[in-house]
């Protein structure tokens, strides 16, 4: 194993949704872990983006430890407090500031002078902790709630969010100005379905971490077993593999664990088998047996081959493949009517013959097919197309 990042004391952690273990032996991964060095020793300010469950945290405290800061390493999640506490978790407050407010009290920022400060899920910031926020990274000095006595900082802080604060900022829920000063360097932790390479190390990870916990001896991973934990989409990512290898330990029969112990990827698997998929609303509403939902147990099958395969880079990406097929299928489905492809396909002809020149289509039929003629009729009944509308 590359590298393994774990809390400090993991064992003692109690349970939750983030992820307690980080590894880097997909490519993906070892190339995020060389980013992350160059950062680390600068004084940059970070940004790391990734769902929950990814080890945002487990980032941050390697920033912090590759970091020449000697202070404490603080995380603070900013999601946990209620919008009137907030202001005063961060800042801190002097006695009699507000009700119950009855002694002083120093703020995250101050708790981590001279270290790093990690604020965890910062797009939950309320816009006007967010303006606060701004001018403490400006000035390097906050105020307390109650006092007009600056106090001075010398703190890095690491940021972290499931969500794009591009998007945040364009929807207007995050100012632009502190976005721009945050994202001095930004690292993106990927969900773990699509780091394969992870997942295997991870799970050896944690199945000698439990069975360590359960005196357990020789525990291992069947091939089977391997495979389903690569086969799975693991929407809780790292904390929902812990889970699954901690659980089957406890219900597996002997020391090696196989597929069939792994019950809970089981029951996710049969569940996908016999729900339809969530669509968005405007999806939703129409028939279950729409093509959309068809070809989505298709799509997901190319995802994971593509996956398997560590993504090389001699291979097409799945979205070029996805809308050579679309267009090769529609345009020959139309007989090679350009006109009937676009609207089939509800796009303007200019867009289907850029495709079409792109997938090398059109220069074979340009000059053969006129794009004239109404056959929605016999398409909608499986005729084929009157002889005089190809003429």
């Amino acid at each position: 194993m590359n590298q393994l990042l774990t809390f400090p004391d993991a064992g003692k952690h109690a349970l939750s949704i983030r992820a307690k273990a980080l590894v880097f032996e997909d490519p993906q991964s070892q190339a995020l872990l060389a980013r992350l060095d160059q950062v680390a020793p600068t004084e940059a300010t970070v940004v790391i983006i990734g769902e929950t469950g990814t080890g945002k945290e487990l980032l941050a405290r390697r920033i912090h430890q590759g970091s020449a800061r000697r202070g404490p390493f603080v995380a603070v999640n900013c999601g946990a407090f209620s919008e009137s506490l907030i202001d005063a978790e961060l800042f801190g407050h002097e006695s009699g500031a507000f009700t119950g407010a009855s002694q002083a009290r120093a703020g995250w920022f101050e708790a981590a002078n001279g270290g790093s400060l990690f604020l965890d899920e910062i797009g939950d910031l309320p816009l006007a902790l967010q303006v606060k926020l701004l001018r403490v990274l400006q000035e390097r000095q906050i105020v307390r709630i109650g006092s007009r006595k600056p106090i001075e900082l010398d703190v890095r802080l690491i940021a972290a969010t499931n969500v794009d604060l591009r998007d945040a900022v364009n929807a207007g829920h995050f100012r632009a100005d502190l976005y721009y000063r945050l994202s001095v360097a930004t690292l993106e932790l990927r969900p773990l379905w699509e780091r394969p390479g992870d997942i295997l190390p991870l799970a050896r990870h944690f199945l000698a971490s439990y069975a360590k916990r359960l005196g357990i001896e020789g525990s291992t991973l069947t091939p089977g077993a391997e495979q389903a934990l690569l086969a799975h989409d693991w929407p809780g990512n790292i904390r929902e593999l812990e889970n699954v290898v901690h659980y089957a330990l406890i219900v597996a029969p002997a020391a090696a664990i196989h597929a069939s112990d792994l019950q809970s990827i089981q029951r996710s698997a049969r569940s996908r088998a016999r729900q339809p998929v969530a669509l968005p609303p405007a999806v939703a509403d129409s028939s279950a047996s729409t093509p959309e939902v068809a070809a989505v147990p298709t799509l997901r099958q190319m995802l994971r081959e593509l996956l398997l395969k560590s993504m090389k880079l001699n291979q097409p990406l799945l979205f070029e493949q996805v809308q050579a097929t679309l267009v090769c299928t529609a345009f020959e489905f139309c007989h090679n009517n350009q006109v009937q492809t676009a609207r089939l396909l509800g796009l303007s002809r200019n867009v289907l013959r850029t495709l079409l020149k792109q997938h090398g289509l059109l220069a074979a039929h340009e000059d053969s097919s006129p794009d004239t003629g109404d056959f929605a009729a016999d398409l909608l009944v499986g005729q084929p197309v009157a002889a005089s509308s190809m003429a």
